[in-house]
């Protein structure tokens, strides 16, 4: 609790520090109570027959109870109030941290993983801190005062509060140690729950396609059968608290009275003695017997202190794990880090200057000594074998991994000395898969703040140049028409198609096309091309891609075999020189096309 308060917002801070001082009064009125309450015991023993005295002892009792029932309802609205605020700002914190990082962050936590943080952990946060500013606060205070009172007022009375204490302390303490690693695996296997549901829905076609629904009902049962034990085996062992607790209170209850009655048969009342020894006597009786009654409630605090706690121990232990995993996303460092240039003198230039790169925990480089240059306007393509390093290579430029060595250079600047807006405002990246966001049309080619701002004409313009205008006009609202979530409404080539035309509608420096052509038919590949060659004139394009026909009217193309440069030319030159790429146009066309397309 101390480490969640150092973190809040000095306003709430100044709340929380309101709520302890609102306990405080809560508390003291509480505890008030079982002083009217021995007063009235004894007018009782007294035999006072004034009603005056029992009404005026009432009226602070009821009175006492009423403050204490406002400052419980102020107490918890500011709690809320406090809870709510701090668990936006972490989630906030949370969001923005994910945001910045690269994919190797993004793979190291992975995405079931980051969702349930954001989600399920912070609301396990914000519910300690709603109890905890009403109950954590209060529960020890009402412990330590109750107990403060009781003190010096009897030692055998005391001893029968002492044992019910360290009886549930010793309860508490070995629940907890056997509780805590099982609310860890609780959240692992919520994560396990949330990667299943999220690989289900996102993979609903093939699913159904490879008729496999009944193959992950089962893997979804195995792994909600996991939670459901887990989360059955720690309810049960916290619901074990319950009992205990209830037959510690009853037990003081019955211990007190009991001791209580011991000591009150004590005090003799000498039979036929003087009045004044007999009602001295009888007076003491009463006193003793106002003061275990008082004691007995006080003793009732003091063990619903313990109740109280008991019911934040209860969620202490899975929010302390939630809280451990939050700060292993906000504590996480970040690989790329973001440099302070925002200006070059160049404009469109791309060279790798004898990079190599290694995925993180990789074994070996997936890309060795690639050097090459793109000058400003020049289209350079790259082509190789399934796992040659393609979408890796063009990856390094738009800074999704750093190199591991060498340099990448756009306008004669190593990436990593850019602003993120600035280096991002250069390039128009358009991913391998398409991803579209739940939004208009309009608004998912003007996606973005980088760059200039997009008017209707730069979007109509970027879905012309896209060859996407036929199919949005048929849309029924054309450019204001809904896009799904990933764009599950609309085909994979147009899901591609607006991908390509929201890079276009940035006027970037630097296309990068990463096997962006593979959904589009051979003659949208190719009209598109054209448009970009006739519309995008100085307009760095680099385009990775598999088909022949996609790349052979490059400036250059270079062959990647196994991470290493295997030939860079044009596509006559190459055909004369590489034989990797002599493989792979033979693999897609006859030595009688090559030539008839030559």
């Amino acid at each position: 609790m101390l480490h969640i308060f150092r973190n809040m917002k000095a306003k709430d801070r100044w709340l929380a520090l309101l709520c302890l001082l609102l306990v405080c009064g809560q508390v003291y009125f509480d505890l008030r109570l079982p002083d009217y309450t021995a007063e009235i015991t004894v007018l009782i023993s007294s035999e006072v027959t004034e009603l005056s005295q029992y009404y005026a002892a009432g009226v602070r009792m009821l009175a006492c109870a009423l403050c204490s029932a406002l400052l419980t309802v102020v107490v918890g609205y500011f709690a809320a109030m406090i809870a709510a605020d701090f668990s936006f700002d972490i989630r906030a914190k949370v969001f923005n941290k994910v945001a910045a990082m690269g994919s190797g962050e993004i793979k190291k936590f992975s995405t079931a993983s980051l969702i349930t943080r954001t989600t399920n952990d912070i609301t396990q946060i914000q519910m300690i801190i709603a109890m905890g500013l009403q109950m954590m606060l209060r529960a020890p205070i009402m412990a330590i005062w109750a107990i403060v009172k009781i003190v010096g007022k009897s030692w055998q009375l005391s001893a029968v509060v002492a044992a019910a204490v360290a009886i549930v302390v010793v309860s508490l303490v070995t629940l907890l140690a056997v509780m805590i690693p099982k609310f860890r695996i609780v959240q692992r296997q919520i994560d396990d729950v949330n990667r299943i549901t999220e690989e289900n829905l996102s993979g609903i076609r093939v699913v159904r396609a490879f008729n496999a629904e009944q193959y992950q009902e089962e893997k979804f049962e195995t792994a909600n059968s996991s939670l459901m034990r887990t989360q059955l085996f720690t309810g049960r062992g916290m619901a074990f608290l319950s009992p205990i607790m209830m037959f510690v209170q009853s037990c003081v209850s019955v211990g007190i009275y009991y001791v209580g009655a011991m000591l009150i048969n004590a005090i003799d009342v000498p039979l036929g003695g003087e009045a004044e020894a007999i009602a001295t006597s009888v007076s003491a009786r009463s006193l003793l017997l106002g003061e275990v009654v008082s004691f007995s409630s006080y003793a009732l605090y003091v063990i619903m202190a313990f109740v109280m706690l008991l019911m934040i121990f209860m969620l202490l232990p899975r929010a302390q794990v939630s809280a451990n995993r939050i700060n292993e996303v906000i504590d996480a460092e970040i690989a790329v880090q973001e440099g302070a240039e925002t200006a070059s003198e160049e404009s469109g230039s791309v060279e790798f200057k004898d990079v190599s790169f290694r995925y993180p925990d990789a074994s070996e480089d997936c890309l060795k000594h690639i050097s090459f240059t793109a000058e400003k306007g020049e289209t350079v393509a790259f082509i190789g074998a399934t796992g040659s390093g393609k979408s890796t290579l063009v990856g390094l430029i738009a800074r999704l991994y750093d190199v591991t060595e060498g340099s990448v250079l756009v306008d004669g600047k190593d990436v990593s000395a850019y602003s993120f807006e600035t280096l991002y405002k250069k390039i128009g990246y358009i991913p391998q898969k398409a991803t579209l966001f739940a939004d208009t049309v309009e608004g998912n080619v003007s996606f973005g703040n980088s760059g200039p701002k997009k008017t209707k004409d730069d979007v109509e313009r970027a879905l012309d140049i896209a060859q996407a205008t036929d199919f949005v006009q048929k849309l029924d609202g054309g450019l204001k028409s809904r896009i799904s979530q990933s764009g599950s409404n609309i085909s994979g080539g147009q899901k591609q198609r607006l991908s390509i035309a929201r890079a276009i509608a940035r006027k970037p420096e630097i296309l990068i096309f990463d096997d962006s052509f593979s959904a589009l038919d051979y003659k949208t590949d190719r009209a598109l091309r054209g448009r970009i060659k006739t519309d995008l004139k100085g307009t760095t394009c680099l385009i990775v891609a598999q088909r022949i026909g996609t790349i052979r009217n490059a400036d250059r193309i270079v062959v990647l075999d196994d991470g290493e440069i295997a030939g860079i030319g044009t596509h006559e030159e190459l055909m004369k020189n590489c034989t990797v790429y002599q493989q792979i146009a033979l693999s897609q066309l006859s030595a009688d096309e090559l030539a008839a397309n030559a």
